[in-house]
């Protein structure tokens, strides 16, 4: 079978918007290329180590490219795209100089050479991410994710997922219950598990997501822990009938890792969700976002406990206030 590669040059902050723009018009993968440049500032903190193939990107800006079948109108595709794309900037969301072009490719050509640029990380001291495929020997106590991601999801490596795993590590005690908000791949679901939650609840509103979540899940041995659903933010928990979920409000966590303008629309709902106590992650962050969603959590009733950054990307760490 054939497909069209379209291939769009932006900047990293927009990425995850574009990206679900290409789910949106019918894309069968996507995959996201950052700066390849080694010698950019590295958070060695936890002595992780860094396996980005060398590329000609320049700092903060990347290359998506979304796989559409070969009866796809290219030319309406981009019609229609384009002004979403620019629209980005009325919130703050600059795309930069966006350039597109795409190109006619065989099945094979895309759905497997991706695999070639992922490989173990250590996102930290404990988490390794490790891709299915390949041979590892962990060391006895490491903690190890197996990671098929799939062309949609990522790798569990981009600032934002790696700032909530290594997250999860200072937060998670031990017998939590967990709501993941917008969970994709499955990653963070797993990782809390691995840390010591008892019990995940693991959402997305993308049907791909919610496969690719359930299948990680499996591949990890965790499908009595971890609860995968499809659901628009918290949608689920206000459903009628949620007497199949596993995970029922409220619990000790809330981990998110979202755009701060998704944040925005369901921090209430988080606070609801959780005990009193309870912690909520926010993360996905980008800094010109900062104070206004500090400000959100603080009007709902949440008190900052801690915020951690890595690059320009930040997580809050908010608690809701204990019953006297």
């Amino acid at each position: 079978m054939k497909w069209y590669e379209l291939t769009i040059a932006t900047t990293e902050i927009a990425t995850e918007m574009i990206s679900n723009f290409l789910h949106e018009h019918g894309a069968g993968g996507v995959s996201i290329e950052e700066s390849g440049n080694l010698n950019k500032p590295r958070d060695t903190s936890y002595g992780q180590w860094y396996d980005t193939p060398l590329n000609d990107i320049p700092e903060g800006e990347a290359i998506i490219k979304g796989y559409f079948p070969e009866n796809t109108v290219m030319e309406q595709l981009l019609e229609e795209l384009k002004p979403r794309i620019e629209g980005l900037r009325q919130f703050e969301i600059d795309p930069g100089n966006v350039q597109y072009s795409y190109i006619e490719v065989d099945d094979e050509d895309w759905a497997t050479a991706w695999k070639d640029y992922f490989h173990p990380i250590a996102i930290t001291d404990k988490i390794t991410i490790k891709p299915t495929w390949e041979q590892y020997e962990p060391r006895e106590d490491e903690l190890i994710i197996e990671l098929d991601p799939g062309m949609a999801f990522g790798t569990g490596t981009h600032p934002t997922t790696s700032l909530c795993l290594k997250t999860l590590e200072k937060v998670i005690q031990g017998g939590e219950e967990v709501i993941d908000v917008g969970t994709g791949s499955g990653v963070l679901a797993i990782g809390a598990i691995k840390l010591g939650a008892s019990s995940v609840l693991a959402l997305d509103l993308d049907p791909i997501a919610v496969s690719s979540a359930t299948e990680n899940v499996s591949l990890n041995g965790l499908s009595e822990q971890v609860d995968v659903h499809l659901s628009d933010l918290l949608g689920v928990l206000r459903q009628e009938d949620n007497s199949q979920l596993k995970v029922k409000p409220p619990v000790d966590l809330v981990v998110a890792n979202i755009l701060a303008e998704i944040i925005m629309l369901f921090i209430d709902d988080v606070y609801e969700a959780l005990k009193p106590g309870g912690t909520y992650i926010a993360s996905g962050i980008w800094k010109n976002k900062e104070d206004v969603v500090e400000q959100g959590l603080l009007a709902a009733g949440f008190e900052i406990q801690e915020k951690y950054r890595d690059e320009d990307w930040l997580a809050f760490v908010a608690t809701k206030p204990k019953v006297d």
